[in-house]
């Protein structure tokens, strides 16, 4: 291809070589604004410099993919309301049978919330859980938080909505969410295996612990730990949710009834052989009876104007459940429980829609315009945990990568390369493999994929049309594999450091060169093993 005039080659290049800094160097001291602010100066630089028309920069945004991106993030924001996370994290210390059973489950579970819930969103809401388990086997954290950032990675490579890249390659690729899925699935799932072992030969060692070593005050999290924070995966911070607070907080009961009943409930306060009781002052009749029947040991005061003490071993709920109050907290409690199943069902039916070949963007809007309306209320604390940076982001980026392929810069370099990168032959693979994993880790995976992908696919489109659809499976792998390259390399991998360090009493900081040490073998071979099984 041929190079544009030299004016918008280099002021092309100096546009994109601004976005490209500002991406990867988010806070570089001469110009500290930001990934999202760096695109769309990127983007508009390219127009002032009249590499394209506004026209053109407006084209260049693709619009299905933002609106993937807005669908997946609400139904996200649902899912966290539902406790869909909360059950995740509970799941990596249940009935746990030590350090080594603990990492194969982060790498499980890790790998198949990011095939469904995007890599980032795992890393974000399963970080704190991963620190806690560490911390109660007296284990370094580091092990750990390595399996689930590169498995995350891994796992997010089997689905169009793993990540971002993933989510380009489907769109443009026109492949369709059951067939991206069959021709990656046995890639991912092997690799997944192969990266549990890399990680338990490494670190064999260092997870070996005597019984007598472990945490002696419990044998799994305790639940108010697991549950103790709360995120929001789609703007990927910390955040307190009115909404779960307002449903937690309706399904107490009602402070009126114990306040005007004037009953302190005491549980398991006495010797075992205590024989229940439920009382309720509003029914004199009902504690009579029991007095009589001899089956209770009740205590009052004798001053009317004191507090009732009464020992229970029942559940709150059957204390409650003859008066009004307690009807109502029993309603609102199974209002919440069908509220939490319609959520799950439609993430479901979403889910399979996609893998029956229903448009994506849509069914993801589709879905998320469904939850809104199924939840009966302002749906502005919901809509407001979209990362709207994020979609800013990607504009910026669609603008600013089309600028610079109009440049030629690209396409010539692409013209040097395709004839030792065709995959219609093993070293071609190789050759195409090295390409996308160098360039995911200078410039990033999305913006490699925008770069690349148009060409890739028109090179193997000239051999077959399978061979076009393989050709982008091996763009959206590999690129996605060489996150795990460096801990720069993924936005995932960059998401479980920061919310390592500044975890609330249990900071961990995941240096460079401790992911490197593990990266660079895991991802050459996880890599290789998975090109020979990409369909």
């Amino acid at each position: 291809m041929a190079l544009s005039p030299p004016p918008t080659v280099v002021l092309g290049s100096l546009a994109f070589a601004i976005f490209w800094v500002l991406a990867v160097f988010p806070s570089v001291p001469f110009l500290p604004i930001g990934r999202t602010a760096g695109s769309l100066l990127g983007a508009m630089l390219m127009v002032i410099f009249q590499v394209l028309s506004p026209d053109q920069a407006f084209a260049a945004i693709d619009l299905p993919i933002l609106g993937l991106l807005f669908g997946t993030m609400v139904v996200t924001v649902f899912l966290e309301r539902a406790d869909m996370f909360k059950y995740l994290g509970k799941l990596l210390s249940w009935k746990s049978k030590g350090p080594k059973d603990l990492l194969c489950r982060i790498c499980l579970i890790s790998a198949i919330s990011s095939a469904f819930f995007t890599n980032d969103t795992s890393c974000v809401v399963l970080t704190e859980f991963v620190l806690k388990v560490a911390r109660q086997h007296n284990l370094p954290p580091y092990p750990f938080l390595l399996a689930l950032a590169s498995s995350a990675n891994i796992g997010s490579s089997a689905t169009p909505i793993g990540n971002p890249q993933n989510l380009v390659i489907a769109i443009q690729g026109k492949i369709s969410f059951g067939s991206f899925l069959i021709g990656i699935l046995p890639a991912m799932v092997v690799g997944v295996v192969v990266n549990v072992v890399i990680l338990l030969a490494m670190y064999w060692r260092v997870l070996t612990i005597h019984k007598d070593e472990e945490d002696p005050v419990s044998e799994v999290v305790a639940e108010e730990e697991v549950i103790s924070h709360q995120f929001s995966p789609a703007t990927m911070s910390y955040f307190t949710s009115f909404d779960c607070q307002d449903c937690n907080s309706s399904l107490e009961p009602n402070n009126d009834l114990q306040n005007s009943s004037q009953v302190h409930v005491m549980r398991n306060q006495i010797a075992p052989s205590a024989i229940e009781v439920q009382m309720s002052l509003s029914s004199t009749k009902d504690s009579t009876t029991n007095s009589k029947e001899g089956t209770n040991d009740t205590k009052e005061e004798t001053n009317p104007s004191k507090d009732v003490a009464i020992v229970v071993d029942k559940p709150i709920e059957a204390h409650v459940m003859h008066t009004s109050e307690g009807k109502d907290y029993m309603s609102r409690k199974w209002k919440r429980i069908l509220w939490k199943s319609c959520v799950y069902a439609i993430t479901l039916l979403m889910l399979t829609a996609m893998l029956f070949g229903v448009n994506m963007a849509w069914a993801a809007i589709a879905a998320a315009i469904t939850l809104v309306v199924l939840d009966f209320k302002d749906a502005g604390p919901s809509i407001e945990k979209v990362s709207y940076s994020l979609l800013i982001f990607f504009c910026g980026m669609f603008i600013t990568v089309d600028g610079f392929k109009k440049t030629g810069i690209p396409g010539a370099l692409w013209d040097l390369m395709e004839p030792y990168s065709r995959i219609d032959h093993a070293s071609g693979i190789a050759i195409l493999a090295i390409v996308i994993l160098v360039l995911s880790n200078l410039a990033s995976n999305v913006p490699t994929v925008l770069l690349l992908g148009a060409r890739v696919a028109a090179s193997a489109a000239a051999i077959s049309k399978e061979d076009e659809k393989k050709a982008w499976l091996i763009l959206a792998w590999v690129s996605t594999i060489a996150g795990n390259f460096s801990l720069l390399g993924s936005a995932a991998n960059l998401v479980v450091c920061e919310q390592a360090r500044r975890a609330p009493n249990l900071g961990y900081t995941l240096t460079f060169w401790t992911h490197l040490k593990f990266g660079l073998p895991s991802t050459l071979i996880v890599t290789a093993i998975g090109l020979t099984l990409i369909k």
